[in-house]
């Protein structure tokens, strides 16, 4: 049972490689075009115009570059990121020729501008013996059956003189019965050959973009510096809102309390002589709101850091939140040791607000929770088998997990087909002490 699959996903993938790698390879038509505007907008610079045009053109062949970045990450498996440097602050305060001045330096002077550039005058070549190699063989193939079929034939009747690699076809052709054969045994091994390269090619052709339209190191160094500014602003707005948070539940809820308790109080020390079964009945509302203010107070630091977590561990923390959950949920925890607490704070948070979005949003009968540690990362996934069709833009909390887990390097990724199941995880870097403690 178990092979069936996996025999129909090898004979797809083989299938499917050497028309994606033609398609690689039709795109190069496009490429050159860009290539030769490129080119000329730059000639252009001596004379003032490029300075104005240039910035436009790099835009187009950022967009185009871009759809080849997501064609090798989807059909080779290479992800490449985006290369180019951000803006720098002053953009935003100029305007007019300053602006565009500023622009063209920008990308005039970005590594990434000139290695697109390279991609697009020698992609053509590589693409031809790279990714489009395999449908081409498979078109020669197919040709190879067509001579040994009719056009052997019509090539002698005709008097033409062609060669099948190195098979004579002229008008000798028909008398010779093993050319034929030999025609068409080459044109099937084309095929094959085509079929079973298709897979390899692609890995190489995304490797040939890999290189080229990748970041290089003073791009990724920027990217990086502007990756943890911005996480660094978003944690500090979200520790801003969390202290409000805080602040206005206890204005709320406990200080209230405990301010009608202190007047309850003073009330009882009036009454206990005039009246003492009033006061009676107001020491046992007293004691209620006690009871309840300290609920509060118990909630409201479980929701800071819940003792679970603190005294038990992550695992143990998501199996209780596991326990309160209103649907039957699976949890599987394989961690050799304990995370930094504030990555382990960070990473419970976020298994429970995806946890409280399954029970709010996906219609689902069983979830399960998964924690691991892989590749020098811990991983959290939460599998529900509901409706599907959840997205990060659909007000479903996931962008606030992925601001959370931004302010350490982490990562989120859905997959929410609609029918289901929807799969979160979220994966953040991190290293775990040599003590095995869970």
């Amino acid at each position: 049972m178990n092979g069936e699959p996996t025999r129909r996903s090898w004979l797809m993938e083989r299938a499917r490689a050497p028309w994606r790698g033609y398609l690689l390879m039709l795109m190069s038509v496009p490429a050159m075009l860009l290539a030769s505007l490129l080119s000329s907008t730059l000639s252009l610079i001596s004379v003032g115009v490029g300075i104005l045009v240039v910035p436009c053109v790099v835009g187009w062949v950022r967009r185009f570059t871009g759809v080849y970045r997501t064609r090798i990450a989807e059909w080779t498996g290479h992800r490449i990121e985006r290369p180019y440097l951000p803006p720098a602050p002053e953009e935003a305060a100029e305007t007019g020729n300053a602006l565009r001045l500023r622009q063209f330096q920008r990308v005039i002077t970005d590594p990434a501008t000139w290695r697109d550039f390279a991609w697009l005058l020698l992609d053509p070549v590589v693409a031809l013996f790279t990714a489009g190699l395999p449908a081409l063989m498979i078109m020669y193939g197919v040709w190879g059956w067509n001579l040994s079929a009719w056009a052997g034939a019509v090539f002698g009747e005709l008097g033409w003189v062609d060669y099948y690699t190195f098979v004579r076809v002229d008008e000798h052709y028909a008398d010779g019965p093993y050319r034929i054969i030999g025609t068409a045994v080459l044109g099937t091994m084309f095929i094959v050959a085509g079929f079973l390269l298709g897979p390899k090619m692609l890995d190489v052709y995304g490797r040939w973009g890999t290189s080229l339209l990748g970041p290089t190191e003073r791009s990724r160094l920027a990217l990086r510096v502007q990756h943890l500014t911005e996480t660094r602003s978003e944690a500090v707005d979200a520790s801003a809102a969390e202290l409000r948070r805080i602040e206005r539940d206890l204005h709320d809820g406990a200080q209230a309390r405990l301010v009608a308790m202190g007047m309850s109080l003073g009330a009882i020390e009036h009454l206990l002589d005039r009246d003492p079964e009033k006061a009676r009945i107001l020491l046992a509302e007293t004691r209620a709101s006690s009871a309840k203010a300290l609920a509060e107070l118990r909630d409201l630091v479980r929701g800071i850091h819940p003792p679970v977590l603190a005294d038990r561990g992550i695992g143990d923390a998501v199996r209780a939140l596991a326990l309160d959950h209103p649907l039957p949920v699976e949890v599987t925890v394989d961690l050799p040791a304990r995370p930094e607490p504030p990555v382990e704070s960070a990473v419970y948070f976020a298994v429970c607000e995806m946890l409280t979005n399954t029970a709010k949003h996906s219609g689902a009968d069983r979830v399960w929770v998964e924690l691991a540690y892989r590749d020098e990362a811990i991983r959290a996934s939460v599998t529900d088998d509901g409706r599907g069709g959840a997205s990060l833009e659909g007000g479903t909390g996931l962008r606030g997990i992925e601001r959370r887990i931004g302010t350490f390097d982490g990562v989120l990724a859905l997959s929410s087909p609609p029918g289901g199941p929807t799969v979160v995880t979220l994966e953040v870097p991190c290293s775990l002490p040599a003590s095995p403690a869970l």
